[in-house]
């Protein structure tokens, strides 16, 4: 495997070497799509806390930025369905109540059985080696303290399955969701007094999930958005 670290060096007599060590140019992301990310995770981290109002002139200072970019940012995590706005009253950091609780979960065991019956049949040695890379990458979040990084590495992990069963409007429908599942996700973690899913919390989700029953990967995908979910609606309620 190479060493991207390691350095080519050139002089003007070595053109020819020059030129196939040539560094293609690096795609950077959008200044829009910078402040987006810097405004999800004060959301998802609770800087900005759910239910809260915010406005353009409040985000513009807070972040240093002008309000056409952040204009953009807002609207990428409104379609992300982290912020709302009401006519007459605002925008609003999304509050999660029992009820969003109960269909977070029944969409998503719903969205992940269909999701997992579409790949069965596709899945091969790039996908178990992906899945559990993601799933090491979860674990690595274990040392971290952080909602954010924690919450994001699970829902990459689930995110495999939808990526890669050739359902393009399942893997839309997963999308539009995954903003709030990433927040449901750190209040879940919250509830829990933690700031990153257990270590072997998907232990046997992984293991099931590159095995050799469909049935019995069924069952733990209704088991594991199962678990711990009284806690969490309990934690919801008391928090309103």
């Amino acid at each position: 495997m190479r060493d991207h670290n390691e350095q080519v060096h050139t002089t003007m007599n070595e053109p020819q070497l020059m030129s196939q060590n040539r560094v293609k140019p690096i795609k950077r992301e959008t200044f829009s799509n910078q402040i987006a990310a810097n405004l999800r995770r004060a959301i998802i981290s609770g800087e900005i806390e759910s239910g809260s109002q915010i406005t353009e002139s409040d985000l513009a200072a807070r972040f240093g930025v002008s309000r056409g970019p952040l204009r953009e940012a807002m609207g990428q995590i409104a379609a992300e369905g982290l912020i709302e706005t009401i006519p007459y009253t605002g925008t609003r950091v999304l509050k999660l109540s029992p009820e969003d609780v109960r269909e977070i979960y029944s969409l998503r065991t719903s969205l992940e059985t269909l999701a997992f019956r579409e790949v069965w049949e596709r899945r091969d040695e790039a996908f178990v080696r992906e899945l559990e890379i993601r799933h090491k990458a979860l674990l690595e979040t274990l040392a971290l303290d952080d909602h954010v990084a924690s919450s994001e590495a699970e829902v990459r992990f689930h995110s495999l399955v939808y990526e890669t069963c050739g359902h393009k409007l399942l893997l839309e429908s997963w999308r539009r969701i995954a903003g709030r599942m990433q927040l449901y996700l750190a209040e879940h973690q919250r509830a829990h007094g933690r700031k990153a899913p257990i270590e072997d919390a998907h232990e046997r989700y992984l293991q099931l999930a590159v095995g050799n029953s469909l049935a019995l990967m069924l069952e733990e995908i209704d088991a594991h958005m199962q678990r711990g979910f009284r806690q969490m609606e309990q934690y919801l309620s008391f928090a309103d």
